[in-house]
């Protein structure tokens, strides 16, 4: 089992800036590859961005390229998400999650947290 809890959600205007958190807990954090996800009311969940397990390989949305980074640190147990130039258009809950192997898609995902809201005003 793997528990995660992210953190750093909230308001921010458009323009601004917020970093999201998620630290691990149970087994082996650096096996893991890790995923950001969000979901806006109405929405289907959606891929935000993704690291493997040793950091050797990224992935990004179309809509996070450039302006957001994914990054972590194993010794830490945590993975983060930088979210710069944020648009009104980003509001929602964001998950972090862990899989096997880096995907793109929610099903291969075996661990979630609870989400934390990042509400971005215009």
């Amino acid at each position: 089992q793997v528990q995660l809890v992210e953190s750093g959600g909230g308001l921010v205007q458009a323009g601004g800036s917020l970093k999201l958190s998620c630290a691990a807990s149970g087994r082996t954090f650096s096996r893991y590859a890790m995923g950001w996800f969000r979901q806006a009311p109405g929405k289907d969940r959606e891929f935000v961005a993704a690291i493997s397990w040793i950091g050797g390989s990224i992935l990004y949305a179309d809509s996070a390229k450039g302006r957001f980074t994914i990054s972590r640190d194993n010794a830490k147990s945590t993975v983060y998400l930088q979210m710069n130039s944020l648009k009104p258009e980003d509001t929602a809950v964001y998950y972090c999650a862990a899989s096997p192997v880096i995907s793109r898609r929610s099903s291969g995902y075996e661990y979630w947290g609870q989400g934390t809201q990042v509400t971005v005003s215009s």
